[in-house]
């Protein structure tokens, strides 16, 4: 009974914070976000943060990442993610799911991104949420997302990126509604090897929150990474390799109050034809 009360407890405190926000965005925000503003490490996950994130892919990528929120099994969050590249823009897929059968929430998304010349990339994607409670039945919506990325330098990219300008509401009534959010990064290349991302975002409702991310590869085929999130005052380490086309990342998020939510990443990219 305990245990039960506090997950209502901290879904409910989770809920509140987020001000509905969607199931798009893990406590490990920072370091699913961290390759968003690379054009060297960009994957499968990357447009999730920005969708012109996708006019960087070159080849097919896959990735799974799951983690369980404070350590609670009916806190888990899922999300699986494809990019694929065509002659006529790069598309997008991700599905997300969080919660368990009494309580959770579930996301689709279908993106699309492209080269505009030589510095400029744009994508958009569209959302499909559903909040479902058991003996309560279940709420949707409809929304767009999309962004913008800016090539300054051959290390050096910005992009902003919005979420539901328009302020979709939720289920048939609509007496609540999905927040808008609006973001603005920057990620540097300092060599092939470190990799630095930072993001400053704005949901509604909420103060101002800045992700600080690197990744630094050493060992050829090691990855390590390290982030930190303002508004919750939350920090990560993570670890990853390769094994041919194949990454495996384990991360670690640590919350002053909730306590630690371990992650895992696995991610398919497949290698540059010759």
């Amino acid at each position: 009974m305990r245990k039960k009360l506090l997950y209502f407890a901290v879904f409910t405190a989770i809920s509140f914070f987020a001000h509905t926000q969607t199931v798009r965005v893990p406590v490990s925000s920072a370091f699913t976000k961290l390759n968003a503003y690379s054009t060297t490490y960009v994957n499968a996950f990357s447009f999730g943060a920005n969708q012109a994130a996708l006019a960087s892919l070159q080849n097919f990528s896959a990735a799974i990442f799951s983690e369980r929120r404070f350590l609670l099994k009916e806190l888990s969050f899922y999300s699986l993610a494809l990019g694929l590249p065509t002659s006529h823009g790069n598309f997008g897929f991700k599905a997300d799911y969080f919660g368990d059968a009494t309580n959770n929430e579930s996301g689709l998304g279908i993106s699309y991104g492209r080269k505009l010349g030589e510095r400029i990339d744009l994508g958009v994607q569209f959302n499909y949420y559903n909040h479902k409670i058991a003996g309560y039945g279940s709420a949707s919506a409809i929304n767009a997302e999309g962004g913008l990325i800016l090539h300054l330098t051959e290390g050096l990219n910005f992009g902003i990126h919005i979420y539901n300008p328009t302020g979709v509401k939720i289920g048939k009534i609509a007496e609540e509604k999905l927040p808008a959010a609006y973001s603005a990064g920057f990620g540097y290349e300092l060599s092939k090897k470190f990799y630095i991302g930072f993001e400053v975002e704005k949901i509604e409702e909420q103060p101002v929150n800045i992700n600080v991310a690197v990744q630094y590869y050493f060992q050829e085929k090691m990855i390590a990474s390290a982030g930190i999130t303002s508004v919750s005052s939350s920090y990560f380490f993570g670890f990853g390799v390769w094994l041919k086309s194949f990454q495996i990342n384990a991360v670690a998020t640590i919350h002053p109050q909730l306590g630690i939510t371990p992650g895992l990443l696995l991610l398919f990219k497949k290698e540059k034809s010759e």
